[in-house]
């Protein structure tokens, strides 16, 4: 009997695994591939109840982590995940955040440590295929460029995965979104506000992407999931996109190979290229 084929997403905080895989993780979960999500800290440092910020009166930590591992839980379900794994770390919050200072902080945990936890989890699920924050970005979140570390040293030293992605945000999907926004009767947020340099790192990502999936049938599964984290999205713009707007801009996910094995050509449309029968 073949072996079944396994999608792993490493994902920083609770909520990432929408943005990041939801597309990858709802349309191979419906082909029957083993999907398996690593979420690597508790999102401590979320919006807490009512949309109160990190260090501001009334923001409870061990309320938040409660309800965002509620929330995970429930997205994971709604995207049809196999298995939920959890490393536990404690958010590191943003780049210009003091509570980056903490020990026991997700990018303060030595990389070997935390390295080596995901090497067990890959030696047990077996993953084909990972996906992991890339390295450019543009977003300097410590979380998510030590999610990035580890789920590339752990794909090294574990020789187990085939294939290793990175999402990519770039121009196209921005552009996307902004325009099913617009059609949509909806006055784009301040955040689609870009600078020259801005544009530059996202048309750059786009020259890099070497894969594009259509998962477009499962977008309001995908966008479902993402609401699922109300306590984060609540009072954020992308809470409130409509289902067009959201299937233009998540309904194909586009992806960085960084690593592979199989010597399947690219451009490809399927992240499994090169590892079915």
């Amino acid at each position: 009997m073949p072996k079944q084929l396994t999608l792993m997403a490493v994902c920083p905080h609770p909520d990432d695994e929408c943005t990041s895989a939801g597309a990858a993780l709802a349309l191979y979960g419906a082909q029957g591939v083993r999907t398996v999500v690593v979420t690597c800290t508790n999102g401590e440092l979320g919006d807490g109840a009512g949309g109160v910020k990190p260090g501001a009166e009334g923001h409870d930590e061990r309320s938040v982590v409660e309800t965002r591992l509620r929330e995970l839980a429930d997205a994971c379900r709604i995207l049809g995940v196999t298995h939920s794994e959890r490393l536990g770390y404690r958010d590191s919050g943003m780049s210009e955040w003091d509570f980056k200072t903490h020990a026991d902080a997700f990018c303060n945990v030595p990389v070997e440590q935390s390295t080596a936890r995901l090497v067990e989890l890959m030696q047990k699920y077996e993953p084909d295929v990972v996906i992991a924050d890339a390295d450019n970005s543009g977003y300097d979140h410590p979380d998510h460029v030590r999610a990035h570390d580890i789920a590339v040293a752990a794909v090294k030293q574990s020789g187990i995965p085939s294939k290793l992605y990175f999402p990519a945000f770039g121009s196209r999907m921005f552009e996307s979104m902004a325009t099913a926004l617009v059609e949509s009767g909806i006055e784009l947020p301040d955040d689609f506000a870009m600078d020259d340099a801005g544009r530059a790192l996202m048309d750059a990502v786009d020259a890099r992407i070497t894969t594009t999936i259509d998962a477009t049938a499962h977008a309001e599964q995908v966008r479902n999931a993402l609401l699922a984290h109300v306590s984060q999205i609540a009072e954020s713009w992308f809470g409130q996109v409509p289902l067009p707007a959201f299937t233009a801009a998540f309904g194909r996910g586009s992806y960085i190979r960084a690593f592979d094995t199989t010597g399947a050509p690219t451009p490809e449309t399927d992240l499994f290229a090169g590892l079915r029968d």
